[in-house]
């Protein structure tokens, strides 16, 4: 089982100390960093990471602001990640708990501090990962092995999905439809395309490349930068 987390923090060596202490624990990997609020929502409907790391802003205005769009967040999103909030001082952890933080860590960072909310986080919220889905074409249903999909294609307003034994299975629902309900590992790269993390063997960023199982080739584009980052991240770890 692999973790996927969201850091937001504008601070370089705040981040920086993070991903240096997730080296100890193999089951997460990085799926984004983000230095500003907005950015950071638009990744959390787009990637679905159940684990989002917050540096709490220093100023109380900017507190007060980022409280209330959390809080807004939890309002209208139907999964919510487990939020962990990080800050120099205890002065905000009332604010953050009753703004859906589930966690409160005092900087500096410590690996004991760290391993102490990742066994909270998997104890309290045990993630239910989805590993199947039912394809519907009038009165005939697919069940197709999430874990078997290599790749999906946007076909005009259907979608090919295209499985490791080779096989496509066709599917009369849009690209974008897939994107907001397979679970976190599977990502967007291109217009046209949603690969199957798991399945990708090599980046190739001079030509746009992305190469699954070392055989099937896929463009990608650099509108979506921060899913290939996710994937080198990933696959690094």
């Amino acid at each position: 089982m692999r973790f996927p987390f969201l850091i937001i923090d504008d601070s370089n060596t705040v981040t920086k100390e993070i991903l240096d202490f997730f080296e100890n624990f193999p089951n997460y990997f990085c799926a984004g960093v983000v230095k500003d609020t907005q950015t950071a929502i638009n990744q959390i409907i787009k990637i679905k990471p159940l684990l989002v790391f917050v540096r709490i802003p220093v100023k109380s205005d900017e507190a007060a602001l980022f409280f209330k769009t959390i809080s807004e967040l939890f309002q209208y999103m139907e999964t919510m990640p487990y939020f962990i909030a990080l800050s120099s001082s205890p002065d905000y952890a009332l604010d953050a708990i009753q703004s859906g933080f589930s966690d409160y860590i005092i900087l500096p960072l410590q690996l004991h501090q760290l391993g102490k909310s990742l066994f909270k986080f998997e104890k309290r919220n045990p993630p239910s990962i989805t590993t199947s889905i039912c394809i519907k074409s009038y009165s005939d249903y697919q069940f197709v092995s999430l874990q078997d999909v290599t790749y999906l294609k946007a076909d005009n307003n259907t979608t090919d999905i295209q499985m490791e034994n080779g096989k496509t299975v066709n599917a009369y629902k849009t690209l974008k439809h897939f994107e907001n309900t397979l679970p976190f590992f599977f990502l967007r790269i291109h217009k046209s395309y949603i690969v199957n993390i798991n399945h990708v063997s090599r980046i190739h960023f001079s030509k746009l490349k992305c190469y699954l199982n070392y055989n099937e080739i896929l463009p990608f584009s650099l509108t979506y930068k921060d899913n290939i980052d996710a994937i080198i991240r990933k696959i690094n770890m």
